[in-house]
Formats: structure tokens, C-alpha cells, sequence
């Protein structure tokens, strides 16, 4: 079920709202939890229901873990279970996403064809997996409390955040339910319904917009059509807006609906094509999944405690496994190690900088103009069919194609190119969703992403803040209003988040 179809927004969302309220009100706060558990479950069976079973087996093993974590009468025993929770996690995760990727490639430098046929991959399974290890990881390091069961099934399955994130950490979402759960508000219904409305705009929109135009350039080139310069810079600039706007707008929604019930979910975009480092880069674009990175492989790894070379090594592992995180394929991982290697000369630069000139970097501005021709540059992989159609893609870019001398059929016009650079526009100078929204306080902070931190203005300030800040009052529920109009139009022509697959 899409949080962009009619029967979600029409249909699913209002019945979940008025059961969770009526369970509160008429039964009390672990009604209203186990309410939304079962319409979780729901949520996740209208893709395939066959796969609810995996998810409940996944929940009832990770929960039986934990309580043997609790009961283990040694560290070392509590290490053996935490290990074997683990390795029980990722095994399901690997078997689903890369058992075929790694057949097709045994396969291939044996000279034979070997690939279990009907395997498919579960959505959510990357999100729900990830936030299940690092409660095990937490529970047996002692830095998080054993949960009530319900508590647990409902933090992993939350239908806001199952799908695609963000990556909800224990300590982000227990503790608000642990704290008593309260019925529906109207401030919570107004802020989040907002923060919903950006999300469903930014998808159907911009997102959808953008891949119109991005799709058919990427196409050729995966069927051997040679590019040019325009055509390649063209579609790698939609597409870094098409996935921008697809992902940040799909976390904005679970924001929104998260708020509705009450929950704030944490930030997982603040502004990425502002950042003026790769680095910063990383603490602005997908932060839940960042800071699980760093703080469950990263650090574990050695982090920088081990010297400049082993920091470095950690850096392209970590990046070259956060690529395979993405999906079963080459152009994944070539994608994370190219951010690695970003982060490699980063570091490297900092320290001629320092010793050179006092620490003083690139100017701002340059400094931001390099950064996102980095990650525009790195985004083909990502999009691109194969290995094949990036190379064919990326001499293009470098100008090995032509000026205009594509044979491709395919001609730029005025209306696309005016919302290319709208939309650029928007992304570079224009407020994120939750610095707009900062008088609603949506969304949490995630330590060590400053960019997260939107402190709410002085109440007073409404007349200065005009309509750079949201606030509560007609005007606004207006612009919210005229969001979700003119997102319902797209309705008929409703296509999937990029991230679903992963």
C-alpha cells in the first residue's frame, strides 16, 4: 500500500486514526499500541501477505534473543547471543538480497548459470532488520532496557516508518510510549498533516516530475545509445532532484503521520545539496541510516582510534558496505566506494590545508559547487542499468560524446528546463521542510548532525517570520490544503519510492 494511492490516504489513514483514538479513549494506552500493531501487520500484508509471517517470525525471534540477552549469566554468554542474534538478522537479510547477486557472479567466473528462481525481496526487510540488530547490539551493551513485547512489535513495525525508514532507533521511539500514550490532538493533526502534505507534494510533483524527463536518457543508455554532454548532464541533474525529493519526501510522510498519533520520528534529510563537504554531505542526506553506519560498523571497526591509515580503510568499508546496504549490485557498491573515496581525499585535503594555510578551506561557495558536482557525479552508478550504461553516462558528463550530437531522439524543452531549475532552485536556497516547520517542533535531532537541530522561534515573532515559518493559522492550513489538491491530481499516475527496493 503506497502512502500516495487513494485507498491509503482515503480509506486506511482516517479508519487507523479514528480506532487508535476510540482504543485510547474506550481502553487505554495498550489498546491503542496494539491497535496499531495490527494495522501495521495489515499495512505490510496488502504487498504480499505470505511475507507478514516472515515479519512476525523476524519480531518473535529478535524478542526471544533479547530475553536471553537479559537472562545470560555471563558477558560472555551475553556476546554469544547477541552474535547469534546478529548473524540471524543479516543471514535473513543476505539470503533474500544478495543470495542471487552472489550465484549470478560464482556463476559467472565458473562459466556456469546458477539462481533460485521466484526469490523475491521483501520490502522493508534493509529498515526493519537494521533497527533490530542495533537493539540487540544496545540491550547486550547495556545501553538500552529489556521492552515490554508489545512495546518492541510496535517500535520495529510502526507502518509509518516499516517500509523505508527512517531507521527509529529505541530510545527515539519506546520511551514515547512508554510515557503514556495520548489520544489525538489538534496540534499533532495540523502539524502533522503539514509536514504529510510537503512529503506527498515533494513525491508526486517534483519527484515524479523529474523522473519523466531522467528515465528516458537513462534508458538509452543502458540499450547502447551513446549520449552527449547536454543530454547527460540533463538527466544526472533531474535525477539527483528526482531521488532527493523521492526519499526526503517519503521521511517527510513518515514524519507526518507519525506526528499524527502523537510519535515524532527522527529527521533523516536537512538540506544535502547545501552540504559544503562530503562529510557534511553524509550528516545531511539518509542521517538514519549515517549514523547507524558510524555508530554499529564504523566504530566497531575501529573508527579513528587505530591511526590516519586504519581510519581510512574503515572509511572505504564502511561506505563500500553502506553501497551494498542499497541493493544486490555492482553499481551499488562502486556508488559507496566512490563517496568513500570522496571522504579519502577530504581528509587528505584537510591536512595540506592545515599545513599550508592555517586550516583554511575552499570558500564557502566553491566549496558547495564542488561538493554537489561530487554527488551528482557519484549518482550515475546509482541510477545507471550496469556498469556498461555508467561508463556510457560518465564519458558523456566528461565530454568524450559531444556537445549536442546525441543520436538519441530526444529533444530538451523550455517547460522541463524552467522546472529544472525551479526545483534547483528550491532545494538550494528555499527552507527544508522542518526549518519551515520549526514552530511545530516536527521531527527529532539525531546527535552529531547539527543540521537536525531546528530550534523553534520565539512565539512572538509571527509577523517577522512571514511565510518562511509555518505556524497555526488558516493561511498555512490553506497552503497545506493546496498541497494535497494539487498532489491528488497526480492519483493516476502513481509510481513506486526509489527506495521501496531496497
Amino acid at each position: 500500500m503506497l502512502f500516495t494511492s487513494p485507498i491509503f490516504l482515503l480509506l486506511f489513514v482516517p479508519i487507523v486514526l479514528a480506532g487508535y483514538e476510540f482504543a485510547q479513549r474506550s481502553f487505554g494506552r495498550n489498546a491503542a499500541i496494539a491497535w496499531l500493531f495490527a494495522s501495521s501487520l495489515f499495512f505490510y500484508a496488502w504487498w504480499k501477505p505470505v511475507f507478514v509471517l516472515l515479519l512476525l517470525a523476524s519480531l518473535f525471534a529478535n524478542y526471544v534473543a533479547l530475553r536471553l540477552i537479559t537472562a545470560a549469566p555471563s558477558v560472555l554468554a551475553t556476546r554469544a547471543v547477541v552474535a547469534a542474534g546478529v548473524v540471524f538478522n543479516l543471514g535473513l537479510l543476505g539470503y533474500f538480497k544478495y543470495a542471487n547477486f552472489f550465484l549470478d557472479n560464482v556463476g559467472a567466473l565458473v562459466g556456469q548459470s546458477w539462481h533460485i528462481e521466484g526469490l523475491v525481496l521483501p520490502i522493508g526487510i534493509s529498515f526493519f532488520t537494521f533497527q533490530q540488530v542495533a537493539m540487540l547490539v544496545d540491550v547486550g551493551a547495556g545501553r538500552a532496557r529489556m521492552p515490554k513485547a508489545l512495546d518492541y512489535v510496535f517500535f520495529v513495525s510502526f507502518f509509518p516508518q516499516l517500509i523505508a525508514g527512517p531507521i527509529v532507533r529505541h530510545d527515539e521511539l519506546i520511551p514515547q510510549v512508554g510515557s503514556g500514550t495520548r489520544g489525538l490532538t489538534q496540534e499533532n493533526l495540523g502539524v502533522g498533516i503539514t509536514v504529510f502534505a510537503v512529503g506527498l507534494a515533494k513525491k508526486m510533483v517534483v519527484a515524479d516530475s523529474m523522473a519523466v524527463h531522467a528515465s528516458p536518457i537513462f534508458n538509452a543508455a543502458a540499450h547502447g545509445i551513446p549520449l552527449d554532454f547536454v543530454l547527460s548532464w540533463y538527466a544526472a541533474l533531474a535525477y539527483t532532484l528526482q531521488i532527493y525529493f523521492d526519499f526526503s519526501g517519503y521521511s517527510d510522510m513518515a514524519v507526518g503521520l507519525g506526528r499524527m498519533f502523537g510519535f515524532n520520528l527522527p529527521i533523516n534529510f536537512a538540506s544535502p545539496y547545501k552540504a559544503r563537504s562530503i562529510a557534511d554531505f553524509w550528516r545531511r542526506w539518509h542521517i538514519t541510516l549515517s549514523r547507524f553506519l558510524r555508530d554499529y560498523l564504523y566504530i566497531p571497526l575501529g573508527g579513528n582510534r587505530y591511526g590516519e591509515n586504519r581510519r581510512l580503510v574503515n572509511l572505504m568499508i564502511t561506505m563500500g558496505l553502506g553501497g551494498i546496504w542499497h541493493g544486490a549490485g555492482w553499481n551499488f557498491a562502486i556508488w559507496g566506494l566512490l563517496h568513500g573515496l570522496y571522504l579519502v581525499v577530504e581528509r587528505w585535503w584537510t591536512g595540506v590545508s592545515q599545513t599550508r594555510n592555517g586550516g583554511r578551506g575552499l570558500p564557502r561557495g566553491m566549496a558547495r559547487l564542488l561538493t554537489l558536482l561530487c554527488v551528482v557525479f557519484a549518482w550515475v552508478p546509482f541510477r545507471a542499468a550496469d556498469l556498461d550504461a555508467t561508463l556510457s553516462v560518465w564519458s558523456a558528463m566528461v565530454g568524450l560524446g559531444g556537445l549536442a550530437d546525441s543520436p538519441l531522439d530526444y529533444k530538451l524543452k523550455a517547460v522541463p528546463i524552467i522546472m529544472l531549475v525551479v526545483f534547483w532552485g528550491v532545494s538550494l536556497a528555499a527552507p527544508n521542510t522542518y526549518q519551515w516547520m520549526r514552530r511545530g517542533r516536527a521531527g527529532t535531532g539525531s546527535h552529531g548532525y547539527p543540521a537536525t537541530f531546528i530550534d523553534a522561534p520565539d512565539t512572538h515573532d509571527d509577523v517577522r517570520s512571514g511565510w518562511s515559518t509555518w505556524r497555526p493559522a488558516p493561511g498555512f492550513a490553506v497552503v497545506a490544503g493546496c498541497l494535497l489538491a494539487l498532489s491528488a491530481l497526480r492519483f493516476f499516475s502513481l509510481s513506486e519510492f526509489i527506495y521501496f527496493q531496497f
